[in-house]
């Protein structure tokens, strides 16, 4: 998939969204991996102010993440 079919995935359904397809995603789109504890993941980008943090449960990402995931 290419950046503009993730995009839509992202924006058409974020409630059914797998955890490392989101995770993926924020590599893709030239955030990088921080860190985490238990089920989050981080992800940080230079020039973006906001982390992106991302929660896994029951192997999807939680909707209100994907849909803050939909800015950058």
């Amino acid at each position: 998939m290419d950046k503009r079919e993730i995009y839509q995935k992202l924006k058409g359904n974020p409630a059914d969204v797998r955890f490392e397809e989101i995770c993926k995603a924020a590599k893709l789109f030239g955030f990088r991996f921080r860190g985490g504890k238990g089920s989050h993941r981080i992800y940080v980008r230079a020039g973006v102010r906001e982390m992106l943090n991302f929660q896994e449960v029951k192997g999807k990402a939680k909707a209100y993440q994907v849909k803050h995931h939909k800015g950058y």
